[in-house]
């Protein structure tokens, strides 16, 4: 099983609302890939030139990622896990 960093991450969406999602990654994944990494998934959501910083994006800990999260992180660096008003 691989070893993930989980980052917490929250980015104003709206007026008193904030998007908020983890990042997992490899434990060794350098800090501005994370941020690369969270940018590339808020493109996906229609937030566009958003640049994160220690003030949304923090490392949470480490755990042991399950067999479908290690496949996605091994595939494309890292796996999001949608926590609030992700959609």
């Amino acid at each position: 099983m691989m070893k993930v960093s989980v980052y917490d991450t929250y980015v104003p969406k709206a007026t008193n609302v904030n998007i908020h999602f983890d990042i997992l990654v490899e434990d060794h994944t350098s800090v501005e890939d994370v941020y690369a990494y969270g940018k590339e998934y808020l493109a996906q959501k229609g937030i566009l030139n958003f640049q994160l910083t220690t003030k949304e994006c923090n490392f949470c800990h480490m755990e042991r990622a399950p067999e479908a999260v290690e496949q996605e992180i091994r595939q494309k660096g890292y796996y999001i896990i949608e926590m609030e008003h992700c959609n």
